[in-house]
């Protein structure tokens, strides 16, 4: 029964809001293709992160018309299909290229990622790609493993260190060398301190006996003088 203008403007609006966001599809067609078999399929692109519909090729045209997936939806002849994702184009390539290696009665026509057309061998490839997952998972392996490396090795550095200033401190090591310096300080100066005590006593002895034969001379000159005094009087 064909579709009367109404519901052909209401199936473009409904799948133009959602090719707005998407910006990875893959475009097949299928022959044979059974109820039981296109729910499996569905299923199977819903997992994968994206929606799935049979088109019709001018209002697949008409929806898509602004969008990052225009260029794939442009000019498509015969029985048409998209699924389309605004998530990894790699999660729903591989998806659909396992589901297609049993199933026969699809196959792929095109496809467009970030804008750019891909054919089917291309399409190929990028199922054959990493998915984003498993790119972020080993981008993080190598950002953290630098990190819990040198945390290891800091870990064990601090722990080490732990270990020697315990026997360090165990063994008096801390401390101990400041009370040698203290004494040896008066021991150093105690030789001078005597050497300046002899010094000085010598100093006095020195001049103790030129004090003291000082009166003695005077005497003596004294009794000289009185005995020439005493000669010449006679």
């Amino acid at each position: 029964m064909a579709l009367t203008k109404a519901k052909k403007n209401a199936k473009v609006k409904q799948l133009a809001t959602e090719l707005e966001t998407s910006t990875s599809a893959i475009i097949g067609t299928f022959k044979g293709l059974t109820a039981s078999k296109d729910f499996e399929l569905r299923k199977v692109i819903r997992a994968a992160g994206g929606n799935y519909h049979v088109v019709k090729n001018k209002l697949a045209a008409k929806s898509a018309e602004g969008t990052k997936v225009e260029a794939a939806l442009q000019g498509l002849k015969g029985v048409s299909s998209v699924a389309y994702t605004s998530g990894d184009p790699v999660a729903l390539a591989k998806a659909l290229s396992t589901w297609v290696k049993d199933n026969a009665e699809f196959t792929f026509k095109l496809g467009i990622v970030d804008g750019k057309v891909i054919d089917v061998a291309q399409i190929d490839s990028l199922a054959k790609l990493p998915g984003k997952e498993e790119l972020f998972s080993k981008l993080l392996f190598l950002i953290q493993s630098p990190a819990q490396r040198l945390a290891t090795v800091i870990n064990a550095t601090g722990r080490n260190l732990a270990v020697v200033v315990n026997m360090a401190a165990e063994q008096g090591k801390f401390g101990a060398p400041a009370a040698p310096v203290a004494a040896a300080a008066p021991v150093a100066e105690a030789p001078a301190a005597e050497a300046a005590a002899a010094h000085v006593e010598e100093s006095a002895a020195g001049e103790q006996p030129s004090g003291a034969e000082q009166p003695e001379n005077g005497t003596a000159s004294q009794a000289g003088e009185a005995a020439s005094s005493e000669a010449a009087e006679g």
